[in-house]
């Protein structure tokens, strides 16, 4: 408990510096909370008013908090080699990520997801359409030891174009269907390791960056 409260403050410290409005946004969805928590308890008794007025204030402060920490967190990976690894790295549920099965010379990447639905090749680059290049040759590769598994594929970008925004990345990937059960994930993936060439990120990023904002220079 006491570690998670250190991270927390520590998450609260970097987050002031990167995003000055979220102070007053925390305080926001608080006082939001507080209200929803009062007239939901108010229905029942005055007595438990108070403690679900607490309750849902303090969800609601949290909510908001994760939310801009996310966001600071995306912008200052984004338009980084390897952002897109690092965002997917931190999806909860049954996934396994690859980060850069597939890399070129122009630090474009290709990673590998899988999970419920099946396989996602997830690429990001400058280019998006050198990127989808990249990305179809994967994909073949990939479909030779992959069966009848669905092969999905993402590309990385500002959002137009057929792109996905990093900020909507985790969202995507849990659009798809899920087609495998909890023990056909994992045997999956051992299925898959041998494909695997462990080409390093070029220039890019620790993923575990996307954990935590850095202070933008002044």
């Amino acid at each position: 408990m006491k570690e998670r409260l250190q991270q927390i403050r520590m998450a609260w410290g970097q987050l002031r510096e990167v995003d000055p409005k979220a102070p007053g946004l925390i305080v926001l969805g608080g006082l939001v909370g507080l209200l929803v928590g009062a007239g939901l308890g108010l229905v029942i008794s005055l007595w438990v008013a108070i403690p679900m007025a607490l309750l849902f204030s303090f969800m609601g402060a949290m909510a908001m908090f994760n939310r801009r920490l996310q966001k600071a967190q995306f912008s200052a990976i984004e338009g980084h080699p390897g952002a897109a690894a690092a965002v997917l790295q931190q999806m909860r549920g049954q996934w396994f990520v690859t980060p850069a099965v597939a890399v070129n010379a122009k630090q474009d990447l290709v990673h590998r997801v899988v999970g419920r639905c099946g396989i996602v090749l997830v690429a990001e680059g400058t280019s998006p359409q050198r990127v989808k290049g990249l990305l179809a040759k994967e994909k073949k590769r990939i479909g030779r030891v992959a069966g009848d598994v669905p092969v999905h594929t993402v590309v990385v970008g500002d959002g137009q174009g057929g792109t996905v925004g990093l900020n909507k990345l985790q969202f995507t990937m849990n659009k798809f269907n899920r087609e495998l059960s909890k023990t056909e994930v994992p045997k999956l993936e051992r299925r898959l390791k041998p494909l695997d060439r462990g080409p390093a990120i070029p220039g890019g990023i620790d993923p575990n960056m996307a954990r935590r904002p850095r202070p933008k220079p002044r």
